[in-house]
């Protein structure tokens, strides 16, 4: 049976490393294992901060929505409880959005809210 080479095939993975490796500084990104390492490293902190992005934007809105609410002495789980009888289904980016561009429109939310709330 013919010996078979994998020369060309480790040479292909390695280079695949070093490609994804490019921009690092240093060793990392020309020794083979230091940039295998630290590509690794990347991706898990890659995969895991696009899931906490999520979480620090969805804090952020309830923040900006807090703060716009200030004025009409309501809190956040009000508002949206009163929101939420009133059949409003917008979500928190749109509620932030709103306070921040349309104070007017924001208001009239308020309002809204404050009659659900009542009744």
């Amino acid at each position: 049976m013919a010996r078979v080479k994998t020369g060309p095939a480790t040479r292909k993975r390695r280079k695949k490393w070093l490609k994804q490796a490019k921009g690092y500084w240093g060793g990392k990104s020309r020794l083979y294992k230091s940039a295998r390492l630290q590509v690794m490293h990347g991706l898990i902190s890659a995969y895991r901060d696009r899931k906490q992005k999520k979480r620090v934007f969805r804090s952020l809105m309830i923040t900006r929505i807090n703060a716009a609410l200030e004025p009409y002495d309501l809190s956040y789980s009000r508002f949206i409880n009163g929101l939420k009888k009133a059949g409003v289904t917008l979500d928190r980016s749109v509620l932030s959005e709103v306070a921040i561009q349309a104070p007017e429109d924001f208001a009239r939310l308020v309002e809204l809210a404050k009659q659900n709330l009542a009744s």
